[in-house]
This record gives C-alpha cells, structure tokens and sequence, in this order.
C-alpha cells in the first residue's frame, strides 16, 4: 500500500486552475480500484492518497501522470508500507508481512 503526499509548489489559485483534470484523475484511479481515500491536508498546503494494488513502479507512473504535476504545481512523497492490520472495510487490501 502506499500513502501519495502531494505539497503545492505553486500558489493554491495555480492549483485550482488543474483541479478538474485532477478530479476526473483522480475518479479514473478509484474506478481501477488503485486509490481507496484522499482529500485535502489542513492547513490546505497539499493533499493525501492511499493507494493499492499496484507496484512502486506503476504508483511512481499515475503521479507523474496528475495533472497537478504535469502543470508542475505539486511535488509528491510515497510512501509504501505493509497494511498489516485495516478496519473492516479494507480487509481486501489488508496484506501479510514480508518477513
């Protein structure tokens, strides 16, 4: 699993210029069944994706393909951990240690 931090680059009015073609990105992610929660950071300086089921490889391909960084408005930290434990509702993504 993988926890996508975006931070603006640029001034929030930039980045509300790109939030359609994030949105609709975004919509073609959760259809895949590749991004399971995301929303805003507060204070409003980025935002937040998890992500499953793909490899480090194919995360690092869909966030250089958002449109926010294709506009070059935000820069994105990944993070992959093992989700070893998860409520009820992810248990499809929940996975077994490597060790």
């Amino acid at each position: 699993m993988f926890v996508m931090e975006l931070t603006y680059t640029a001034p929030v009015e930039a980045v509300e210029e790109e939030m359609d073609a994030h949105i609709a990105w975004l919509d073609g992610h959760y259809a895949a069944g590749v991004f399971l929660a995301s929303g805003r950071k507060v204070p409003r300086d980025g935002g937040v994706i998890l992500a499953g089921g793909v490899s480090r490889a194919e995360i690092e391909k869909i966030a250089s393909e958002d449109p926010f960084a294709v506009a070059g408005v935000c820069a994105y930290r990944i993070t992959e951990f093992i989700a070893t434990k998860t409520s009820a509702d992810l248990a499809t993504v929940r996975e077994s240690p490597l060790v």
